[in-house]
């Protein structure tokens, strides 16, 4: 193992990102990337890839419009490259968006390390992975750490950011400063867990979402509608702990523990996942064709896109541009 050098400029002096995977998650990077200012660079083995990143760069670009672009952004800002190597070469920040396989993210990140500049940081957009599992074969694991974004990246401002046992403490920060930088509000994490923090919130939903589908308890639309017309409306601006606490009036959090609390021995929620056999795969699928009542994928995605703009804008948290003079 090498030593890891440090990055070879600032956070705010990045001029040059490189995507690599241009799925929806890293496609929704290069689109995010592109309307903060960025020349960016990208590159995914499919064979129809430049095609459906620029589709998907251009179906984005209109909600970040509404967002408000930085000084200079440009779909033409965007290289789809026919190598990594290429990719990579002039890259001052790299962000990894691969699939969820952990041979196919160990190998990959081997890979930008051997090509990337030395020192600049590689991050990945792993939704589970510790980062401690996936840099065991790069030669500068120091430079390595997880980027989480949600999805779409491109609106969803949450970056959860983590590194490994062998990650260098100068990394993590610089990697944390540089998606403020780019316009993220990140959760700099002192450990790793796996599936982070949201994740894992949203994957407990999941999961007796999934058991009320199974056990017939409730459709696909009323599990959606019972988030959209209750909690989500709270936590689209306040979290589950302080939504709660707000549950005991006067005496915040403690009345609600000492009132509430009897209740976690309820059996409310369960936690292991059930299992996934055609039935249940069959009525999650009908259920949610049904929920979409004739909206094609399109159609929901530009109707999610519009709905987050209007929340992030009802309450006060639209993304900061950069202003005209600051470094791109």
């Amino acid at each position: 193992m090498t030593a890891s050098a440090l990055p070879p400029c600032a956070p705010e002096d990045v001029r040059r990102v490189a995507c690599v995977g241009a799925g929806v998650i890293g496609g929704g990077w290069v689109a995010h990337y592109l309307a903060r200012g960025y020349d960016v660079t990208a590159w995914d083995p499919a064979p129809d890839a430049e095609q459906r990143l620029r589709r998907l760069v251009d179906a984005a670009w209109p909600a970040l419009v509404q967002l408000g672009l930085a000084e200079g952004a440009s779909p033409e800002r965007l290289t789809v490259t026919a190598t990594l190597e290429e990719a990579v070469a002039d890259a001052q920040f790299v962000q990894e968006s691969a699939p969820e396989k952990l041979d196919l993210k160990r190998d990959l990140l081997k890979q930008l390390d051997a090509a990337a500049p030395a020192g600049v940081v590689i991050a990945s957009s792993t939704s589970g992975y510790p980062m401690t599992d996936m840099q065991t074969e790069a030669a500068d694991p120091g430079r390595l750490v997880v980027g989480h974004p949600f999805n779409p990246p491109y609106l969803i401002p949450l970056v959860e950011v983590v590194g490994g046992e062998r990650t260098t403490a100068e990394a993590v920060a610089w990697s944390s400063r540089f998606y403020e930088v780019a316009g993220k509000s990140v959760i700099t994490m002192d450990r790793e867990v796996p599936g982070f923090i949201a994740n894992r919130l949203q994957e407990a939903l999941w999961r007796e979402a999934l058991h009320m589908v199974a056990n017939g308890e409730a459709t696909v639309r009323e599990i959606d509608d019972s988030i959209t017309e209750g909690p989500g409306l709270r936590w689209a601006f306040m979290g589950p702990m302080l939504t709660f606490a707000l549950a005991g009036g006067e005496g915040g959090m403690a009345h609600m523990l000492d009132h509430f609390g009897p209740s976690l021995k309820s059996p409310w929620t369960r936690l292991e996942a059930p299992e996934l056999d055609k039935r249940l795969y069959d009525a999650v699928v009908a259920g949610c064709d049904d929920a979409a009542d004739g909206r094609t994928i399109a159609d929901l995605v530009a109707e999610r896109d519009q709905g987050v703009i209007d929340v992030l804008r009802a309450t006060g948290r639209l993304p900061q541009q950069r202003t005209e003079g600051e470094t791109k």
